[in-house]
């Protein structure tokens, strides 16, 4: 385990005047290389009297991580890897980039060329600000929230997939899957074996195991997906597998942060110490524990969302709504986009319903923004009626983050408005009983055959909604200066 690598600036040297590098190194493999490519560039700045500290992203995860103070301080960056590294938190700084092994050869000459080096810049445009300031928020985050949407992340291609298959499969006729007699029972079993049988059987899995490797990075990983396949087999669900993901990351992380080998040893530690132990303690705990009490649970909420009544599932709607527009993408929009594709893991009506309303919401705030750009052109700047174009393009995309711009600029016109305007295109949903099968795809699901159930009014809510956001910002905001 690399320790702390700030090293001292020479004694003759002012602190003042010392310069400041910070490093990544990184190789596929992450055993070797890695470290000793660190190692050099460490050597290299002490002898030349810099201060340097280097991240290594390797077997284990990422060591010794740069913070973005010390990001900030550097007068250069050196990403010396063999693999993709995420570049985001360089703009703006010097940053030279070379291979793992450049920095093992002549690390002295990479430290001087690295003060000469382009400055990394980020794109301008719309789009670069709404990932700014997803960014942005996602930095503020508390630690639960990060994991939980890395697994969220990168379980929702799996239930886009799956769930769009379905719906083709239901295009055949909502039997004939498991009809023989179907002419069409071939091809509608296949395609519901892969959309039902196969992405969705993966969901909570992969769910599971990103959620864990968020916590413990690579380790995590096996463990995680393990655990999430037993919260499917126990019948925990969707809620079981973020308990495992958790579980796994942490026991992972427990693991790798108290187990201490020696240097030549470390390799074993993410392929065969950490997987195993933490693997057989999430297994055990899951099957004897857990599995039972969550499934149990589950049963519990799914029977009291199946029996809802008209103006309870109307209430529903009108909270799932108001909380995707709270903070356009955020923790409180997040929480309700999470729930509603757990509830459609269920595959049951009551699920379809909620992920109608919450899809529909999530359009509405960009939407209303657009239009209202549209229609009170006076009291909006060029730049943020050019901003209202892309704003449209996002908000049919199920882009809610599409706004943020918007209130970020005016927050206390424009965040009330479009939680509103949302607010009302979920209670509609709700009530028009309007279904939907995949979790993402804004406007183009539409053109999927039984994608959406009562589909006028599905497209009713959410005009309803858009129109609502941009009247009430049209009249609260202020013309533009």
């Amino acid at each position: 385990m690399l320790m702390d690598r700030n090293s001292e600036p020479d004694a003759n040297n002012n602190k003042q005047t010392v310069k400041k590098l910070v490093a990544i190194t990184a190789c596929p493999t992450g055993i070797a290389h890695t470290y000793m490519a660190a190692e050099a560039l460490e050597r290299s700045a002490k002898e030349l009297g810099y201060q340097i500290k280097v991240e290594t992203q390797g077997s284990v995860g990422a060591e010794n991580i740069l913070s973005d103070a010390e990001i900030q301080n550097a007068d250069a960056v050196i990403i010396a890897a063999d693999k993709k590294v995420e570049m985001d938190r360089f703009y703006g700084k010097k940053v030279l980039e070379v291979s793992v092994s450049s920095a093992i050869r002549d690390p002295k000459h990479l430290i001087h060329e690295s003060f000469s080096a382009p400055v990394l810049h980020a794109n301008k445009d719309y789009a670069a600000q709404v990932k700014a300031a997803k960014e942005q928020k996602k930095a503020a985050m508390p630690a639960f929230y990060k994991h939980l949407m890395n697994g969220v992340s990168h379980m929702i291609p799996l239930v886009t997939a799956g769930g769009l298959l379905i719906a083709i499969s239901f295009a055949f006729g909502i039997t004939a899957f498991k009809d023989p007699s179907s002419p069409y029972y071939t091809i509608a079993k296949a395609l519901m074996d892969i959309g039902g049988g196969s992405a969705f059987a993966l969901m909570v899995p992969i769910l599971a195991g990103f959620i864990a490797m968020s916590i413990a990075d690579r380790p995590g990983l096996a463990p995680g997906l393990v655990g999430g396949i037993l919260a499917t087999s126990t019948g925990a669900g969707f809620l079981g597998g973020i308990i495992a993901g958790f579980l796994a990351g942490y026991v992972a992380k427990w693991i790798r942060d108290g187990i201490k080998l020696p240097k030549n040893f470390q390799g074993l530690m993410p392929v065969l110490i950490i997987p195993f132990f933490a693997t057989a303690i999430v297994g055990l705990i899951m099957i004897f524990v857990i599995g039972t009490p969550v499934k149990d649970l589950m049963n519990l909420l799914t029977n009291e969302l199946k029996g809802m009544g008209a103006t309870a599932s109307v209430g529903l709607g009108l909270l799932l709504g108001a909380m995707m527009a709270a903070d356009m993408g955020g923790p409180i929009n997040k929480v309700a986009y999470t729930f509603a594709t757990g509830m459609l893991s269920t595959q049951t009506t009551a699920g379809y319903t909620i992920m109608a309303a919450v899809m529909a919401a999530g359009m509405v705030p960009p939407l209303g923004m657009a239009l209202s750009t549209f229609i009170a052109k006076h009291k909006y700047s060029n730049d943020e009626r050019e901003a209202g174009k892309a704003a449209a393009v996002l908000g049919i995309s199920f882009i809610t983050e599409g706004a943020i711009p918007f209130a970020a600029r005016d927050p206390f016109r424009v965040i009330p408005s479009i939680i509103i305007g949302s607010a009302i295109t979920g209670a509609l949903s709700m009530l028009f009983q309007c279904t939907l099968r995949a979790p993402h795809g804004g406007i183009f699901v539409l053109a999927v055959p039984n994608a959406v159930g009562n589909v006028l009014l599905y497209t009713l809510s959410i005009v309803i909604g858009a129109i609502v956001t941009a009247v009430l910002v049209s009249f609260l905001k202020k013309p533009a200066v």
